[in-house]
């Protein structure tokens, strides 16, 4: 069926383009989602979660550079094409960073980086691939290096990913128990809603963080645990908006047809009064989004989220927060400005879909 333009959809859709702000924000969590997805192929540190360490080049300032001679590794593992794009790629090479060098007929001679060391290293041309010369190169840290000489700008690409990923899947399980605790409350009222009230209101009332630390815990500390523990945690907002929507559904004539022709409860439900309160239910999906990201983030500063290597924007913060007072507060300001836009661009986006739905406006 062909929806014309003055469908409800199209209306929608017509004043949520309207909304610059909201749609400026569409656009950016675009962006941050195809950076998450193609992070590999965007860091200029494409080894597994830009772990490649440089303690001679630790906390160095944006634009950094720095002359590296690379050491290849003879027993490099054979990759696929698509496991370095979403896995990185496992680089036993040595990356060196130098002060200077010079060639000799039987290799090359290089001093190390810092100066002040006073360090050096002889090479012999059978160490490389090709020529020594060939493994050289000058490398630019665009953000700097972290206190383990890791390059930043990395470390805050891959990061994107724990921060999108965890708001899907907490979002997606929250919908999924939120939802079906709520519509359940909502249609059948009774002893049923009172169970499920009580069940919701003591959930309620035990703070969001302690609860998903206590969970955490009890799955164990990792990648997948923060994920469940946070979607755990946010279908209770879920699940009262959609019993209040379902309340308010289930009075409705269609419904009463519905039922007078002996539909099931579970099409009833699902088929016709869901769908019909599918706005409020996309408006607090965006807000749980942005709630799952700031989540995540304490969790990981408070060393329970995504555990060393892995790149997490809390983590980062975790890990630099006292170089503000150390003259490298960029260390901690970067990761922090990165949590701050993407949580802001789901909070527009809400308040636009908000207004877009909203019918009586």
């Amino acid at each position: 069926m062909t929806i014309n333009s003055k469908s409800l959809t199209q209306i929608a859709l017509r004043k949520f383009k309207k909304n610059y702000t909201g749609l400026l924000s569409f656009w950016y969590v675009v962006f941050c989602a195809f950076v998450a997805v193609f992070a590999y192929v965007l860091a200029p540190d494409a080894t597994t979660n830009a772990n490649q360490m440089h303690l001679e080049i630790h906390s160095k300032s944006p634009g950094f550079k720095v002359l590296m001679l690379q050491i290849p590794s003879k027993t490099a593992p054979a990759q696929s094409f698509f496991n370095k794009i979403f896995f990185g790629k496992i680089n036993n090479a040595t990356e060196i960073p130098i002060e200077s060098y010079r060639l000799t007929s039987e290799g090359i001679e290089v001093l190390n980086y810092p100066k002040s060391l006073n360090k050096t290293q002889f090479f012999k041309n059978a160490t490389f691939d090709k020529t020594p010369k060939s493994s050289l190169k000058t490398k630019t840290f665009i953000f700097g290096t972290d206190r383990y000489g890791r390059d930043l700008l990395s470390r805050l690409l891959i990061g994107t990913r724990i921060s999108f990923f965890i708001g899907f899947i907490a979002v997606f399980i929250s919908l999924i128990i939120g939802i079906s605790i709520g519509a359940t409350a909502g249609y059948f009222g009774g002893k049923i809603d009172a169970f499920l009230m009580w069940l919701i209101n003591v959930t309620w009332t035990i703070p969001t963080l302690l609860l998903v630390i206590a969970i955490t815990l009890a799955l164990g500390k990792g990648f997948w645990q923060v994920f469940i523990a946070v979607g755990l945690t946010m279908w209770v907002e879920v699940a009262r908006v959609v019993r209040g929507q379902v309340m308010s559904a289930k009075q409705q004539q269609y419904v009463e047809a519905a039922k007078a022709l002996g539909y099931s409860h579970y099409r009833i439900i699902f088929k016709h009064i869901l769908p019909n309160i599918l706005a409020p239910i996309i408006v607090i999906s965006a807000v749980n989004f942005a709630a799952a990201i700031l989540i995540e983030s304490g969790l990981s500063f408070l060393g329970i989220g995504a555990q060393p290597p892995t790149p997490s924007w809390g983590g980062m913060i975790k890990d630099h927060y006292n170089y503000i007072i150390l003259g490298k507060a960029f260390l901690a300001i970067i990761p922090g400005l990165a949590i701050m836009s993407l949580v802001t661009a789901f909070m527009m986006i809400g308040n636009a879909l908000r207004d877009a739905l909203d019918v009586n406006n």
